[in-house]
């Protein structure tokens, strides 16, 4: 079993090495350890797929940092966590979530500027900088190679102006943040933009971006970190609903068709238990 500090060093290892990496999203330990049998590098958590598979509409803090123990526990490679916007407005406040996450075995996290109230969803610059440079100072004192990621949320909210969202993730790279990110970049030409206007790590989701972007552009477009977001959780709610909607509505069982092997989970699991 890989120390804390050595999953660290691999995670770092990943974002400096020359192609990009894909950094899926589980939900909980099954599909945890099922993205690590087929040979993925890292994880990271999902608030949505927390949501999802509470059947609630948002999480809580102590949601987000308990399925963060529940996915270090069901793994050896690196987890990093989505903690939207830390959980509070005020920096400090805010910071202490980072070091909280450490604590429950994450080798790296995000902080977002989106505020959670609809009526005023992205936090002003000057206050979002100074969130990301508090988080940046909580993470620099942890004892070893913490990621802090920045995202600039406008794109998520209705406020399409890159510019904008530029600015915020230069200023949060010039606060310390280790990796960038800006959900909600569609297309390649948009991607590349920003790739150019920063120098750290960008991390691309591609949840909300065009589907048939491949890994392999993203790469040669300088992209170094590609997530889904809570997309692997959405598209097995897909295939539940639709297996449901067959039995209720057809009285049929095609689904059956497409059920993962029992064989193929018992090796995956047999060494869970």
């Amino acid at each position: 079993m890989a120390t804390q500090e050595e999953k660290a060093d691999t995670f770092r290892a990943l974002h400096e090495r020359p192609e990009a990496f894909i950094i899926p999203n589980p939900w909980d330990a099954g599909t945890t350890r099922i993205l690590d049998a087929l040979g993925f590098e890292a994880v990271a958590t999902t608030s949505l797929g927390v949501a999802n598979m509470h059947g609630h509409t948002g999480v809580t803090a102590n949601d987000v940092l308990e399925n963060c123990r529940v996915i270090v526990a069901a793994t050896d490679l690196p987890v990093n966590a989505d903690l939207e916007n830390c959980f509070a407005d005020d920096p400090l406040d805010a910071a202490t979530m980072i070091a909280a996450a450490a604590d429950a075995g994450v080798v790296g996290a995000s902080i977002e500027d989106a505020t959670g109230n609809p009526d005023n969803p992205i936090y002003d610059f000057t206050l979002a900088v100074e969130r990301v440079h508090a988080a940046v100072e909580t993470a620099r004192n942890i004892s070893f190679p913490f990621m802090l990621t920045a995202r600039a949320e406008n794109h998520l909210h209705g406020h399409h102006d890159l510019d904008d969202t530029i600015r915020r993730l230069q200023a949060f790279e010039a606060a310390g943040a280790d990796v960038l990110y800006a959900p909600g970049l569609r297309d390649l030409d948009t991607i590349r933009t920003v790739v150019s206007a920063v120098s750290k790590p960008l991390n691309v989701v591609m949840g909300m971006a065009d589907p048939d972007i491949t890994a392999a552009q993203l790469s040669q477009a300088g992209v170094k970190r590609i997530s889904v977001g809570g997309a692997l959780s959405r598209l097995a709610l897909a295939a539940f609903t639709k297996a449901a909607r067959e039995m209720k509505q057809d009285g049929g069982f095609t689904f059956i068709r497409d059920m993962m092997p029992i064989a193929d989970l018992r090796e995956i699991f047999k060494d869970a238990n």
